[in-house]
């Protein structure tokens, strides 16, 4: 339409003007993406912000005030906009994104609902404000701070967490000759202008829904306020049984409309039915985060412990998807998020309002339903739901769950009666590890599927019986058995806390207040007793102060310090072997050194499980550069294999790690080297199957025998292959038991 009026109608010079920043706008987004200077991209955006500041002025000089000029002006204006927000979110998180996309997720919400097609019949001069003030806080983001805009696929923000760490740029402040722009500075005035530009896009929405719309019909927009609020009503009922049939239900909480069109104050009962569809928006969008935490960690949103989840949850669909096409869900998804929390409450005063005209006549019709539902519920076939006051009332039950376990966990927290003895004579409960390196070495997503009763577990079963038979010819002795993870399918960080802790960490509620407390893990105690201290974790991009506050590592060992030169396989950084030999040369092979133990994470294994890197000689791993000519094993990330194939990559991905491990062991045999290995969670459902529980491998290797005799009483399998029915404890409870086993 608009291309159709600049050919039909005479451009003016301020048009031109307007029109240059477009060409400004194209010319910043191609300077950005080819990584140019920040000088330059600041001074495309000066440019394109000058244009904004004289075109206006141009056509009220000259007398060319246009509607096609105002159309054309606000388009720029957007287009500006949203390249901008790109730039900046390469920098600070694709959540700035959003601020580009909003004008046109409203020019959408706009479109689809004809009563509010029209704008208001007097502008409101505030938008103008906000949108200026909205380009020149992204403008001095972009060109002062911002390196560029990332391609996607080759640089991603992220959050670093234990046992999962993504992506991500450094912390601190954003630096160029001459000026300092802090992170919480830039990050506090995109918040500051996003917040701006929600306000002016929901007061223009209001006021287009209250402005008189003479010849407007409303019918269309009440069938789509009607049929958003009847899907957002059966939603629980649809995902608790599995069947379009209970979208044929009505749902009981229409009693809940009707009750609102009751009220007889027209602004009472505007704002009661905005905020019961802002409750029902809330409630729609918890059952989708219902849905796939199911899906992908085996339990529900946790509304109070998981907000942080979801920031990473993006990248981690990168390395399955590409980075670019997670992007694009992000996006996407930020946008339905939008669409939902603000069209289900113009839903809902819709009805009401219609309710109100049409009485009685909507009372009397769910009067008869209603009753013939009841009387259909007592003869058993259902046609009355009440999945979303049944959600509702279990989500609150859930939050209040979730502050009483708050105090219980506090109180266990406290509750350490080792804590006495470590504090007076720490190296009494580590007398029989005198002398020794201890490495509590966490394979990922290694559960008991890998070695039990599936297709893939034959060939882990064959590399562990084998690197079994190669541990003993070099000295060594295992025993193994399994434990209970407190996770599933993700959340490593939750299940080392618990094996560290003697804690059930299973929350990332109950995690971030343990790293907030004061609590004797193994490795604070090592430090304690004398032991160097390592975190060697290589997918981690960034400090953590957190954590070495809470376990008290002395080194930390993270992708950014380990040397690596070679090419990222899959979702890790650094491949296992390499993470092992950096930390042999680091670490272990120094003389004049003291007794050493470490957590190391081994990540090869971590989903998706491709490409997997390949076993290369020991002597010729050096900075890992060797990997660019050692092709990784399967297809590239992004490349959405089918699912047999994903189950046989994801067992070759444990072979590698055992592979790596073992060879490791007999390529440095030590006397004074004690292991425990373990899994940190079954992998994803869709590689393990349903109700297959939590449970996950744990081997003690040694080359002492007086490291196995102390733990004899465990009554564990010998090798590193436990059978069907060994042991099983609690993760919980390794902690104490290991120290029982080797105290004084």
């Amino acid at each position: 339409m608009l291309a159709g009026r600049l050919l039909e109608e005479e451009l003016t010079r301020a048009d031109l003007v307007t029109g240059s920043r477009f060409v400004l706008a194209a010319a910043l987004a191609v300077a950005a993406a080819s990584g140019g200077p920040r000088w330059l991209i600041a001074a495309l955006a000066a440019a394109a912000l000058l244009t904004d500041f004289v075109d206006g002025r141009l056509a009220r000089a000259t007398g060319t005030v246009t509607a096609l000029g105002a159309r054309l002006d606000a388009e720029a204006d957007a287009v500006l906009i949203l390249v901008l927000s790109a730039i900046v979110a390469s920098d600070q998180g694709w959540w700035v994104l959003g601020i580009g996309l909003a004008r046109y997720a409203f020019g959408l919400l706009f479109w689809a609902v004809p009563k509010l097609s029209t704008p208001p019949l007097r502008a409101r001069p505030w938008n103008r404000v906000v949108a200026a003030t909205v380009g020149i806080t992204l403008a001095a983001v972009a060109g002062l701070s911002s390196p560029g805009l990332a391609i996607p696929g080759l640089s991603s923000p992220g959050l670093a967490l234990p046992g999962l760490a993504l992506p991500g740029s450094a912390a601190g402040g954003l630096v160029i000759p001459g000026l300092v722009i802090p992170e919480l500075v830039a990050r506090v005035a995109l918040i500051a202008v996003a917040v701006l530009l929600a306000e002016s896009f929901l007061h223009e929405t209001v006021d287009r829904w209250r402005s008189p719309r003479p010849g407007v019909t409303v019918r269309f927009g009440t069938l789509v306020a009607l049929a958003a609020c009847w899907i957002a009503l059966s939603a629980p009922a649809l995902a608790e049984h599995g069947s379009v049939s209970a979208l044929f239900r009505l749902p009981v909480e229409v009693v809940v409309v009707l009750a609102l069109a009751l009220v007889p104050l027209r602004r009472l009962r505007t704002g009661l039915a905005a905020v019961a569809g802002a409750l029902l928006a809330i409630l729609l969008l918890v059952k989708v985060l219902n849905w796939s935490f199911t899906a992908v960690l085996d339990r529900d949103f946790d509304p109070i412990g998981d907000w942080s989840l979801l920031g990473p949850g993006i990248d981690v669909l990168g390395d399955s998807i590409g980075i670019g096409w997670a992007r694009v869900v992000a996006v996407l998804a930020a946008v339905g998020v939008l669409l939902v929390l603000v069209g289900l409450p113009l839903a809902v005063v819709r009805l009401v309002q219609v309710a109100r005209d049409l009485r009685p006549r909507p009372f009397r019709a769910v009067a008869v339903v209603v009753t013939v539902g009841l009387l259909c519920a007592a003869a058993g076939v259902p046609v009355v739901g009440a999945g979303t006051t049944a959600l509702a009332i279990s989500e609150v039950a859930l939050v209040r769950a979730n502050v009483a376990d708050h105090r219980a966990f506090a109180r266990a927290i406290a509750d350490d009666p080792l804590a006495a003895r470590a504090a007076s004579d720490p190296r009494a409960l580590l007398a029989g590890l005198q002398g020794k390196d201890v490495l509590v070495v966490f394979v990922e997503s290694y559960g008991r599927v890998a070695v039990q009763d599936t297709t893939y577990s034959h060939g882990i079963n064959r590399v562990l019986d084998s690197g079994t038979k190669q541990l003993t010819a070099a000295g060594y002795r295992s025993r193994s058995a399994f434990m209970t993870s407190p996770t599933f399918g993700a959340g490593s960080w939750l299940a080392h806390a618990t094996l560290q802790s003697g804690l059930w960490v299973d929350s990332q509620t109950n995690y971030r207040q343990l790293l907030g407390a004061e609590r004797m893990t193994l490795t604070s105690l090592f430090g304690a007793a004398g032991w160097e201290t390592v975190f060697d974790v290589p997918a981690d991009t960034e400090d953590w102060p957190e954590g070495q506050d809470f376990y008290g590592f002395e080194q930390y060992a993270d992708s950014r310090n380990v040397d690596y030169a070679g090419p990222k396989l899959g979702y890790a950084p650094v491949p296992d072997q390499y993470t092992l030999e950096h930390f042999r040369r680091t670490f272990l092979a120094p003389t004049d050194r003291r007794p050493v133990m470490a957590e190391i994470d081994l990540v090869s294994s971590h989903h998706p499980w491709t490409p997997l890197p390949r076993m290369v000689p020991w002597r010729r791993i050096g900075d890992g550069s060797i990997y660019h000519h050692a092709r990784g094993q399967g297809p590239s990330a992004g490349s959405l294999p089918d699912a047999a194939t994903i189950r046989r990559m994801y067992g070759q991905s444990i072979e590698y790690s055992w592979r790596a491990l073992t060879s490791f062991l007999t390529t440095y045999p030590d006397p004074n080297l004690v292991l425990v290995v373990v899994g940190d969670h079954q992998p994803h459902s869709y590689v393990s199957g349903d109700d297959v529980g939590h449970d996950v491998p744990i081997s003690v290797i040694a080359q002492d025998p007086a490291v196995l005799r102390r733990i004899a009483g465990w009554r564990w399998e010998a090798g590193l292959r436990p059978a069907p029915d060994a042991v099983v404890w609690p993760m919980d409870a390794f902690r104490d038991r290991f120290l029982a086993a080797f105290s004084r």
